[in-house]
């Protein structure tokens, strides 16, 4: 067996280590740039869309939420609140309430970064008060986009 080598042709040019563009890394913790990133740009459909179906898959609402389905069963060991529907075999269904009590844990955690030590706390002495905030934050949110597209059309 012989190996033949073609000296003629040209060596191949290495990029400098320094024009080389970093790609993101997916392993490690997400900078709080991109964690608010996420956590704002979450869309939920709304209450007439979630109220056609009587229950949503684990996996529908972590979808809807941009989170995994484990962060989903992990909340609900933490908070005593979230209790969904199983089936037989475990499956978990959730319905509008749970989704709503879902939504606002995702923006004591993600938004307002409370600790989830911070955010059982939070729930436990201003449960209604804290639905009440998150709804006129919401609310908020809105005009302030609705306004934000008047000023760009002007």
């Amino acid at each position: 067996m012989q190996i033949a080598f073609d000296f003629n042709t040209p060596p191949i040019d290495k990029p400098n280590k320094r024009e080389e563009k970093k790609v993101p890394s997916k392993r490690g913790r997400k900078s709080l740039k991109t964690l608010t990133e996420e956590a704002n740009s979450i869309i939920l459909p709304s209450d007439e869309a979630l109220s056609k179906k009587l229950y949503h898959s684990i996996s529908e609402v972590s979808e809807m939420f941009g989170i995994n389905a484990s962060s989903l069963r992990y909340w609900e060991t933490e908070f005593k609140q979230i209790n969904p529907r199983k089936n037989k075999k475990g499956d978990r269904f959730y319905t509008l309430a749970d989704i709503k009590l879902l939504q606002l844990i995702h923006f004591l955690l993600r938004q307002r970064k409370y600790t989830i030590e911070g955010a059982k706390e939070y729930l436990k002495k201003n449960k209604d008060e804290a639905a009440i905030k998150y709804n006129m934050i919401e609310k908020l949110l809105q005009l302030k986009s609705f306004l934000l597209g008047i000023k760009a059309d002007l």
